[in-house]
């Protein structure tokens, strides 16, 4: 049973997955919101202060999505690689506002950028985390037609992490869209199999089937209710776990 005191996380490193319109100011429509990131950073700091090895993953769509981008005539591949660039923006936005938090971080991208970023490095990146800092993976696999939840389940299986976290702004996985239909039902828990045979739409199917082979559970939560990245690290049942 979850207690408010409990201390000691269940899992020790993890990935946590965010979309790109999760920091977006919904009110004035610019692309990065200061609270959102202010918020989500100090959230973020009590987790590192508890030992936690934290490793974040974010999407672009605030700012450019490349499937999107497609479907107005921008060419697909080049729009990837345009979706990929967003999420170096983001990537740094965050490491501004944890590093102005007192949180030591690293941004590594897929495609090399010296001058912003490192180089993706495996063995440099668990280092990062052993040293205690949070790793930032920006810009995607570095491929076009791969999305950042496939991202999130590469690095997460690369860096051995113990769970991906995947903020959302519903309270976990429905078998239809909650914002549409009254009578949608919520999973507490669900396999890999059962997430991909009815397609539900939170991962993509890569994704899932990644972390399905490596066996990387996946926690789909509300980032938008304070704690609740705290409490899934402590173990408390919250959101929809895929395992």
């Amino acid at each position: 049973m979850f207690s408010p005191m409990q201390k000691n996380p269940k899992y020790k490193r993890i990935v946590l997955k965010l979309s790109g319109e999760a920091l977006k100011n919904t009110s004035d429509g610019e692309p990065l919101d200061s609270n959102i990131l202010q918020n989500l950073s100090m959230e973020l700091k009590e987790i590192h202060t508890m030992g936690v090895q934290i490793c974040l993953v974010v999407g672009g769509g605030n700012i450019f999505r490349g499937l999107s981008g497609a479907q107005s005539g921008v060419d697909r591949t080049t729009g990837d690689y345009m979706g990929m660039l967003a999420t170096v923006i983001n990537s740094l936005a965050l490491m501004n506002s944890l590093e102005k938090s007192g949180v030591p971080v690293r941004v590594q991208t897929a495609i090399p950028m010296e001058r912003v970023a490192e180089p993706f490095i495996l063995r440099r990146a668990v280092r990062h985390l052993e040293k205690g800092r949070v790793v930032i993976f920006a810009a995607g696999t570095g491929n076009p037609y791969f999305s950042t939840d496939t991202t999130a389940a590469l690095r997460a299986s690369e860096v051995g992490a113990d769970c991906i976290l995947k903020a959302t702004k519903v309270d976990g996985i429905y078998d239809k869209d909650p914002n549409k239909y009254r009578d949608a039902v919520k999973y507490d828990k669900i396999s890999y199999l059962d997430a991909l045979e009815k397609r539900l739409a939170v991962m993509d199917s890569t994704a899932f089937s990644m972390c399905m082979d490596n066996k990387i559970p996946i926690i789909v939560f509300n980032m938008n209710k304070p704690e609740n990245i705290k409490k899934a690290i402590l173990g408390a049942k919250i959101g929809t776990l895929v395992s």
